[in-house]
C-alpha cells in the first residue's frame, strides 16, 4: 500500500471521529459552540484531505 494512501486513510478516520465528537457534542450540549465548531472545521478540512489523498493517489506495483 502506498504511504499517501495510507496517510490519506489515516486522515479520513480522523476527520470521521472529529465530525462525531462534533455531532454528539451538539446533540448534548456539553461543549462550547466555538470549540465545537472548530473541531468540526479541522474534521471537516482532515476528512476531505484524505478522501482527496485517497482518491487522487495512483496505484503503482
Amino acid at each position: 500500500m502506498n504511504l499517501k494512501r495510507t496517510f490519506g486513510a489515516i486522515l479520513t478516520v480522523l476527520g470521521i471521529i472529529g465530525l462525531i465528537y462534533a455531532g454528539i457534542g451538539i446533540i448534548n450540549h456539553t461543549t462550547g459552540a466555538t470549540t465545537l465548531i472548530v473541531v468540526g472545521l479541522i474534521a471537516l478540512l482532515f476528512f476531505f484531505s484524505g478522501i482527496s489523498l485517497v482518491k487522487n493517489t495512483k496505484d503503482e506495483a
